[in-house]
């Protein structure tokens, strides 16, 4: 079994961006970071990201409404955003105080600069084969595992676990497209599959987003399957001092020894999701300087 290593392969791909913004000339890539209210989840990642673009050369650029930001103010403030052309790309962090309506705010932004690849543009063009959009995140970074992991798709079965447009969707037409690196044949499981363990089973590489704790055992895989692990579930430990600790969707002690490759949780997904976000920042930015 071989442990894919999300942080190493996050580091490589930042310290190739930042390679990349230094040859840029003129202004630095901007990234607009809008987080509204002190959710601690949100907290954590805004900065990360802050910090991420800082080391690679991205002016982060934090911007915090109000709590009681109404849904017309957050709508105007993206669209101010979408007008500054100082602002290569925008991310408003999930999830939004009630009542705002995320869908609309994701809708709101420009796809030009949907550099968390959420807006319908940007999937259609998944879908399309289209390489100019912008790639939802954390599939993104799933393909990117895979295939500096080494591992072929091209005619292989890939197994995705999980319908959600922000992963789930996303991740099973990447890997369908026809293209160098994907060309798989996949098959969309999800809660209301029945007999799911059936098809998990005849996976040659298993993406699981279900957003269930250990959901994915011993009993549902092959020997020498493929496993990513994009869940991300906090469980209750009382031996740790937060009081909980982190767990995939895979039970990982009991898949672990039956997979020819497999991401831990923490350090395999996780990682690749804020590297793949400066990789699409960069990308707005080169292709507003070529618009």
């Amino acid at each position: 079994m071989e442990l894919i290593d999300g942080n190493g392969i996050a580091a490589e791909i930042i310290a190739e961006l930042k390679a990349e913004v230094a040859a840029l000339s003129g202004r630095r890539p901007c990234l607009a970071l809008v987080r509204v209210g002190e959710d601690p989840a949100s907290v954590s990642y805004v900065r990360k990201k802050e910090q991420t673009a800082a080391l690679i050369g991205i002016d982060g650029r934090v911007i915090l409404p109000p709590v009681g930001t109404t849904q017309a103010q957050l709508e105007g403030l993206v669209d101010q955003l979408n007008l500054d052309p100082a602002v290569d790309g925008i991310l408003v962090q999930s999830p939004l105080p009630k009542p705002l309506d995320e869908g609309a705010i994701f809708r709101r932004i420009a796809p030009s600069k949907d550099v968390d690849g959420l807006h319908p543009m940007n999937l259609g063009k998944i879908a399309q084969d289209d390489p100019s959009g912008f790639v939802s995140c954390t599939p993104a970074g799933v393909m990117e595992l895979l295939a500096r992991s080494h591992v072929p798709l091209a005619g292989r079965h890939v197994v995705v676990l999980g319908r959600s447009l922000l992963v789930g969707r996303p991740a099973a037409l990447l890997a369908l497209q026809k293209r160098s690196g994907a060309n798989a044949t996949v098959t969309i499981c999800h809660s209301a599959t029945a007999d799911l363990p059936r098809y998990t089973r005849q996976a040659d590489i298993l993406i699981a987003a279900i957003g269930r704790p250990e959901f994915v055992t011993a009993s549902m895989v092959t020997p020498g399957v493929v496993v990513i692990d994009v869940g991300i579930n906090r469980v209750p430990d009382p031996s740790k001092k937060s009081g909980f600790r982190l767990v995939g969707d895979v039970h990982f002690a009991s898949v672990a020894p039956l997979a020819s490759k497999i991401t831990p949780v923490p350090g395999g997904v996780g990682p690749m999701t804020v590297a793949m976000l400066m990789r699409n920042t960069v990308k707005a930015r080169k292709q507003a300087r070529e618009g």
